[in-house]
């Protein structure tokens, strides 16, 4: 009888939290401990604030005193530089949480000879980590320090001999460089040198300014290899995760109402399962808009708060608007159980709007969020980008156990199964509506085409909209073929 394999224990590396929102998701819990990390980029990328903030968080929130050797700005100026996002760099100096040291460095300093070393770098930074018994230090930049050298040989050793004499003396070490013509670095040395490398990027498309981080190696432990967006705020870099790395968010059977009496019955009874992402497409004028405010204003009947974007019109518009056909929206915003926030897809970069989008759902906690419309933001970016980004923020209400609303504009003359940013396979529950011309008549149609996890009706019925509000009409004699709608087992349709 074979005896069963006994579990393989693999240690883990450790490592150093940074505190920054969303890099220890990406990095899988920080940056390597009593290890180098290097952090290059373009000027203006950010790499200052992230070595200051992994500084700032490690002595706040870990307890790791931090050493910041600058070697371009002073300490006042640094101070002032991230007094706006609430670091109060001498306040911590007092408390010897972190030191700041600025240490000039002169070109004609660094003459180019065989006995040219880091011992003085080396005595200075010792007194510094000693002075507050620091556990983590940042070198800022590292050009500064050989700026005056071209002999590969003797740079590579002595940025050897710097990381070395860091891990040694067991201290997680970040290193700024800047980017160079023809790879990572302005040297092309520092990379291969450095246990972790993070390249930071600023670039500029069609006039939106974006900001992208990739870890390009982590030696030692599983990382996140995509670019990743990042956004520079009042609190600082806030990373925003591609997408969860697992699907593991829970479920519930809890129902919510639609709003239309009607619509609940044909999604079996009782309307969208808590938590789900649900998609309503149409043509200009077939209503969508309109049952977005029928399921917020059921939600905030409900007692359950809801957050509305709006990317086309304002609140005051969307207010006017569903008055006139029956729905009171503005009393709901009244006892804050409805929050408008409007803005201009053009405002920002993608990663812009999600940051908003996330921070603004951690302060409201609301049960709902509607998106309205997703169109215009594929008007700004490219379509796989605006998926990327909906993907993120659905991952992130499904964790959080947020019914998600989406509506999509669909151009006349496209097939009414097509979405404009080809989201349709990451919804839940997917509403169509469309124009129809009948005997010289011209009515809007409804019809579930998914609706994952539970039996729902195919008939296709008419919409009806009034002053009063909005209700079905009888189903019509012609059912959607099997072949593309979400049957009782929720399968969907190919886009």
């Amino acid at each position: 009888m074979s005896r069963a394999k006994a579990p393989v224990v693999r240690p883990r590396l450790a490592k150093a939290p940074t505190g920054i929102q969303g890099l220890d998701q990406v990095t899988g819990g920080g940056l390597p401990k009593g290890r180098v990390t290097l952090v290059c980029g373009s000027a203006g990328c950010g790499k200052s604030l992230l070595a200051m903030e992994f500084l700032v968080h490690g002595a706040v929130r870990y307890g790791e005193p931090g050493v910041y050797m600058d070697f371009e700005e002073t300490e006042k100026k640094l101070a002032a530089n991230v007094a706006s996002l609430g670091f109060d760099l001498p306040e911590l100096a007092r408390r010897k949480k972190l030191l700041v040291d600025y240490v000039s460095v002169a070109r004609h300093q660094i003459a180019e000879t065989g006995d040219y070393n880091l011992e003085g770098l080396f005595i200075r930074l010792s007194q510094a980590v000693a002075a507050i018994k620091a556990k983590r230090v940042v070198l800022d930049s590292i050009e500064a320090l050989f700026t005056g050298l071209a002999d590969s040989t003797l740079l590579r050793a002595e940025l050897g001999r710097l990381f070395r004499w860091l891990e040694e003396h067991e201290l997680t070490a970040v290193v700024t460089g800047e980017a160079g013509d023809h790879g990572l670095t302005r040297h092309g040395l520092e990379e291969y040198i450095a246990d972790c490398v993070i390249s930071l990027d600023h670039r500029v498309t069609e006039q939106i300014a974006t900001r992208r981080l990739r870890i390009v190696k982590y030696r030692g432990t599983f990382h996140g290899t995509d670019e990743y967006p990042f956004l520079i705020g009042s609190e600082g870099i806030s990373v925003v995760p591609l997408t969860a790395l697992a699907l593991t968010h829970s479920v519930t059977t809890d129902r919510v109402s639609t709003g239309i009496p009607a619509l609940d019955g044909m999604l079996g009874g009782k309307g969208f399962y808590r938590g789900s992402s649900v998609l309503v497409s149409g043509t200009a004028g077939t209503g969508k808009s309109s049952l977005a405010a029928a399921f917020a204003s059921a939600a905030c009947a409900g007692g359950e708060e809801c957050l509305y974007f709006a990317f086309e019109e304002s609140p005051g518009q969307i207010l006017r608007n569903m008055r006139s056909v029956g729905f009171d929206l503005e009393r709901w915003t009244r006892k804050r159980l409805l929050q408008f926030h409007a803005m201009r897809p053009t405002s920002t970069g993608l990663e812009g709007h999600l940051t908003a989008i996330r921070t603004l759902i951690e302060q409201a906690r609301p049960r709902v969020v509607i998106i309205d419309p997703i169109t215009n933001l594929v008007s700004t970016s490219g379509t796989y980008d605006v998926k990327s980004m909906l993907m993120r923020l659905i991952d992130f209400l499904k964790v959080e156990q947020i019914t998600s609303m989406f509506t999509n504009l669909s151009s006349a003359g496209d097939p009414q199964e097509l979405t404009t940013a080809a989201v349709s396979s990451l919804m839940d529950t997917w509403i169509v509506l469309r124009d129809r011309h009948s005997g010289g008549h011209q009515t809007r149609e409804l019809y579930v085409l998914k609706s994952r996890g539970m039996a729902h009706s195919r008939e296709r019925r008419e919409l009806i909209v009034t002053e009063k509000g909005l209700d079905l009409g009888p189903a019509r004699g012609d059912h959607l073929s099997a072949t593309n709608v979400a049957g009782p087992g929720g399968v969907e349709s190919t886009e």
